[in-house]
């Protein structure tokens, strides 16, 4: 049976099973099921642990090993940005295009923050057999407490 472009966009995991095969990852089981959580709907920051509740509330027979490691696959394959915020403490960003990010160290929370609002005038210059690959910053934040009821963030 042949399937039209439209037909194609809405079989079940036509997405993920393209971003898979653009990471060259074997699209197992529980990839499969990752990835729908992950990639279908809009971009968000994760931690592995927020990705295991979700995954198990959806029904979805995983270990949280399997999640740590998945992350950690996509992660090196360009699927998704790692983003540490404190030793030990590690987001997942599944915009993997360059910005910044607020982490509102209260609540945990990841604001992005687009390349164009951060400018850095002067870098140190590298070893001299390395070459600067990326310049990732994070802003913590913490609540104003002088400011009530503003609820910006």
């Amino acid at each position: 049976m042949k399937y039209t472009p439209t037909e194609i966009r809405k079989r079940p995991y036509t997405d993920v099973l393209r971003r898979l095969k653009e990471g060259k990852l074997r699209p197992t089981k529980q990839r499969l099921a990752l990835s729908r959580l992950l990639f279908e709907g809009e971009e968000r920051h994760l931690t592995a642990e927020s990705l295991y509740e979700e995954a198990c509330s959806h029904g979805i027979k995983v270990s949280l090993a399997t999640v740590y490691n998945t992350l950690n696959q996509f992660t090196e394959a360009g699927l998704l940005r790692e983003v540490v915020v404190a030793p030990g403490r590690s987001y997942f960003d599944t915009n993997t295009h360059h910005h910044h990010h607020f982490y509102c160290e209260e609540d945990g929370k990841l604001k992005d923050i687009s390349e164009d609002q951060i400018s850095l005038a002067i870098l140190p210059d590298p070893p001299s057999d390395m070459l600067i690959d990326s310049v990732s910053v994070v802003v913590h934040l913490k609540r104003n407490r002088k400011v009530i009821g503003d609820n910006n963030y």
